[in-house]
């Protein structure tokens, strides 16, 4: 029998949804709520209204990208946690309506095993076991993958992800949000060994990203006393810089954690790996150490209902299904 799932994704600011036959992904469709930027910063409220105008025009299209109607899908599934509470209550009750209606299977799925597992979207994919970074606006683990649902945190952030680091970075710099990628723009004209900000010490495999925050912002505040212009006069310098020390962070303890478990299949997941620098640099640290490496499509990195699809995929492989009553959970953590 096909197996023809639809996928819903709305853990925070994108509404997305995919389908998926037989594990293979036919669409994948995200519309990004912009309006944040006035903010600095992902409104909640704000952030579940535009789902609610967006969900179904954005579940139509995907549809009719992958040329399937509804009367042929078997199964919906859709992002339980973590992420926004009222964002994903938009997507779970879709999910269920639509469910309902149709008489089909419902999936919660794990938005960061998820993550994990858009390593499985494209050809080639990662042998068991191996260790995949995760890094995000809201999350920051490494994570030791022995099967498609099997995995453990190994690392985590004892503060805040690295994403918000990077988001945080940009707005004391005064870039609008989200941050991250444009300080990665500016990041190719700049010097990145230019200026030195203090590193965490966190001897295991966590990680802490409070206090290299708080580090950019002094130094830039004492700049800034000495020079009205320094931020305009450096701005390439200072993100570049920025951008170094925050992937150094990344690449140290992953290299930490394959050492430690004697693991050489490194996968890299999440909003983060799409960053050019952490690209390049897991690309030099697999020839020091034999790496095999693992990095998704820039596409199937941000938030995305492929991901959802293909967790999907693997939840139907081990019967795992939910019943009408099922419930979001913001803080879920596996």
């Amino acid at each position: 029998m096909k197996e023809v799932i639809l996928a819903i994704e709305t853990s925070c600011d994108d509404t997305s949804a995919a389908i998926a036959i037989n594990g293979i992904i036919k669409s994948n469709i995200i519309k990004s709520q912009g309006v944040h930027s006035n903010y600095g910063g992902v409104v909640p409220e704000i952030s579940s209204r535009e789902h609610q105008k967006n969900i179904i025009l954005v579940v139509e299209e995907a549809l009719k990208s992958a040329k399937v109607k509804k009367n042929d899908l078997n199964a919906i599934s859709f992002t339980i946690g973590p992420g926004l509470l009222g964002s994903l209550l938009v997507g779970c009750s879709f999910a269920k309506s639509l469910s309902f209606a149709l008489n089909l299977p419902l999936i919660g799925v794990d938005h960061m095993k998820a993550h994990v597992l858009s390593n499985f979207i494209d050809n080639p994919i990662p042998d068991f076991p191996f260790i995949c970074l995760t890094v995000s606006g809201g999350h920051t683990q490494l994570v030791l993958v022995k099967d498609f649902l099997n995995m453990k945190i190994i690392g985590e952030t004892l503060d805040d992800a690295v994403g918000e680091a990077f988001d945080k970075s940009a707005k004391i710099l005064g870039i609008e949000y989200p941050g991250g990628p444009i300080i990665d723009k500016l990041s190719q004209k700049g010097n990145p060994l230019k200026f030195k900000f203090s590193k965490p010490k966190v001897s295991d495999l966590n990680f802490s990203f409070s206090g290299i925050k708080t580090s950019i912002l002094y130094f830039v505040k004492s700049q800034m006393e000495k020079d009205p212009e320094f931020i305009e006069k450096n701005l390439n310098d200072i993100s570049a810089s920025i951008q170094y020390s925050l992937v150094e962070i990344l690449i140290e303890k992953l290299i930490k954690a394959a050492n430690k478990y004697k693991i050489s299949n490194i996968a890299i997941a999440g909003g983060v790996s799409a960053n050019s620098l952490l690209r390049i640099e897991i690309e030099k640290v697999k020839k020091i150490y034999n790496w095999t490496t693992f990095i998704p499509k820039i596409e199937y990195c941000t938030d995305n209902a492929a991901m959802i699809a293909i967790g999907a995929h693997y939840y139907i492989k081990e019967k795992r299904f939910d019943d009408i009553n099922v419930c979001p959970n913001p803080r879920l953590n596996f």
